[in-house]
């Protein structure tokens, strides 16, 4: 056998179509049911008389996120990569590694956003463990090309809630075959999710619709926010690339500065898990010309606000950052968002 196939004659490349596909579709077998883990990694005991909840991993906050709202608490869910953490650039250690083996499921994004973690994953589903990146679950022809990567599309499909909204499809399927007796409890919960992010959508088209013509820019740390632009009208610039691996170069930068001036661009904005010193040399290079340019505020791109907060829910993480977003480039936004649960 070709030491990169398993025995299901898959490869194991992580470039391989197949083997993304195999993953996705639960091809794998899935391992024995293990204790729920703890947020410590340790096996917590169940209640007596009760079945051990079924433990999956996700690899970053949005899809995490994602599956809680979808299983509704019918299995132990926990997310791997925390607040403010660059997914990009993760580096898995050796206890990482050992609760993603311990999962019964894990759940990732795909499309290179676990750029660093894509061999470890791979490892994950030759252990046979199910792996299921749900960006991967989409139509290639939905997405985004990677310029970087011919075999990966941009990974950021989360900032179209649309898009989002039709990823899920590939949790609730997953969550219905590692835990059978609760399929129709999942499909309900997948329908009140789509249902939220239908009306948080309707609200981004409307807020930043209001955005003035001439200020319909919206300039970041890196290029994560191709598809919200392309959902709601809005030309995208950025610093860096789709990955943050990329550098930002004086060339762009300079560029970016006469755009800013020549557009009279109200605000750029900073992104959580991105440093801002980029960021902040454009708002300097604008000065130096004459232009006040504002810092708009920081936006969550590659990971959620802080676990417990409304900001740390995917629903809460658009709404942010349209609020945010429309606020400082002049549209109309209530001004605690769509929920009024922003943080003042």
């Amino acid at each position: 056998m070709n030491r990169n196939e398993d025995s299901t004659g898959l490869h194991l490349n992580s470039c391989s179509g197949l083997r993304r596909r195999a993953l996705l579709l639960g091809l794998l077998a899935p391992t024995l049911p293990l204790p729920a883990l703890a947020q410590s990694g340790r096996p917590t005991a169940p209640a007596a008389g009760s079945r051990p909840l079924r433990s999956v991993l996700a690899t970053v906050g949005m899809v995490g996120d994602v599956v809680r709202e979808v299983s509704g608490g019918r299995v132990r869910a926990e997310t791997l990569i925390g607040e403010g953490v660059d997914p990009h650039l993760f580096r898995p250690t050796r206890a990482d590694i050992a609760r993603l083996l311990a999962a019964d499921a894990v759940f990732g994004n795909g499309h290179r956003l676990e750029g660093r973690m894509g061999d470890v994953l791979e490892r994950v589903g030759a252990a046979g463990k199910p792996v299921v990146l749900i960006a991967e679950a989409l139509p290639r022809a939905k997405l985004r090309t990677h310029p970087d990567y011919p075999d990966a599309a941009d990974p950021h499909v989360w900032m179209d809630p649309t898009l989002w909204a039709e990823a899920a499809g590939a949790v609730e399927a997953a969550l219905a075959r590692l835990v059978p007796d609760a399929r129709e409890t999942f499909a309900e919960n997948l329908a009140r999710f789509r249902d939220r992010l239908a009306r948080l959508d309707a609200y981004a088209q409307e807020a930043i619709g209001s955005i003035p013509q001439n200020a319909r820019l919206l300039v970041t740390a890196h290029d994560a926010f191709g598809y919200f632009g392309a959902r709601y009208g809005l030309e995208i610039e950025s610093i860096q690339g789709i990955s943050t691996e990329s550098e930002a170069n004086l060339a762009s930068i300079e560029a970016l500065v006469r755009k800013l001036v020549e557009r009279r661009v109200p605000a750029v904005f900073a992104e959580t898990s991105v440093p801002d010193r980029a960021v902040r040399a454009l708002i300097e290079g604008a000065g130096a010309r004459g232009q006040r340019v504002a810092l708009g505020g920081n936006l969550f791109s590659d990971a959620m606000g802080r676990p417990g907060t409304y900001e740390g829910t995917y629903e809460g993480m658009i709404d942010h950052n349209v609020t945010t977003i429309a606020r400082a480039l002049g549209g109309r936004v209530p001004p605690r968002g769509l929920n009024g649960r922003l943080a003042a």
